[in-house]
């Protein structure tokens, strides 16, 4: 079951799982095209129990891809763990890399302490903290850096700030990893079907600015002379990054800034 499965990421998943597993996924908002959809089930984390949705579909595997009300998340969250302790089923919780906000000076790798001075990086936290004392076959915890790749919300959003002639708002002393929704479809479906435990770090495996990965994609989409509103957040280089370290996928799953370039500017 993918909470979630109306959104960006939860939508990937669904389209990439459905064909190997038995799928339901849910959605928040009126959708005519989901309500025909017998997999799909209107369902709101702010004003519903998950209990009733646990009960009637009993599913082996719940992935996290909500968004909204951080207290309603939590709430849910820990209906999940209940459950999860009950029937002895499993979570896949999708976190971020503003869990390690804090530590500015390095890149973050699975098993260092998180942090965060953010009230998402907070929220985060307190669901992982939850899992990780669970037994380790109940849970993954997988930590996502920036999500680009052809027509992401990003790259969609580069485009249309290009057009309307708007600043883009890049950092320039901030380093990034960063992924696609391609690569982490097919990176979740390997940990799904190999039935791995743990923390995985799913983003590239190098470095870049995140000025000059927004100077590449924009390059690469042919988007001429941008207008970027240049933010500093401090003199010295500060590191966003979750790397992978403990938890290595197989070299066919890993991912470059090339590659991530190369998925941004294809056309789908």
């Amino acid at each position: 079951m993918i909470l979630g499965a109306s959104g960006f990421l939860g939508n990937v998943l669904y389209k990439e799982l459905s064909p190997y597993y038995d799928v339901y996924g849910t959605y928040s908002r009126d959708n005519p095209v989901l309500e025909e959809n017998q997999r799909m089930f209107q369902w709101d984390a702010e004003t519903e129990t998950i209990s009733l949705l646990l009960d009637e579909l009993a599913p082996d595997l719940i992935i996290s891809a909500i968004r909204g009300d951080f207290s309603a998340q939590t709430h849910i969250h820990f209906e999940i763990i209940a459950y999860l302790i009950k029937f002895q089923k499993k979570l896949i919780f999708i976190s971020s890399a503003n869990v390690f906000d804090v530590f500015t000076n390095y890149p973050s790798y699975e098993y260092d302490k998180t942090l965060s001075e953010s009230v998402y990086g907070r929220f985060k936290i307190k669901i992982e903290n939850a899992l990780l004392r669970l037994p380790n076959h109940l849970y993954n915890i997988v930590r996502l850096p920036m999500i680009y790749g052809h027509n992401s919300p990003r790259v969609k959003e580069l485009k249309l700030m290009h057009d309307l002639k708007e600043p883009i708002e890049v950092f320039p002393n901030v380093v990034i990893n960063a992924t696609t929704h391609d690569k982490f479809a097919q990176q979740m479906h390997y940990i799904i079907n190999r039935e791995l435990e743990g923390v995985y770090h799913l983003g590239s495996r190098d470095l870049i600015h995140h000025k000059e990965l927004v100077y590449d994609i924009l390059k690469g989409l042919d988007l001429e002379e941008p207008i970027f509103k240049n933010v500093y957040n401090s003199n010295e280089d500060r590191y966003i990054a979750v790397i992978p370290k403990e938890n290595i996928l197989p070299k066919n799953l890993q991912i470059t800034i090339e590659e991530v370039i190369q998925n941004s500017v294809k056309v789908s």
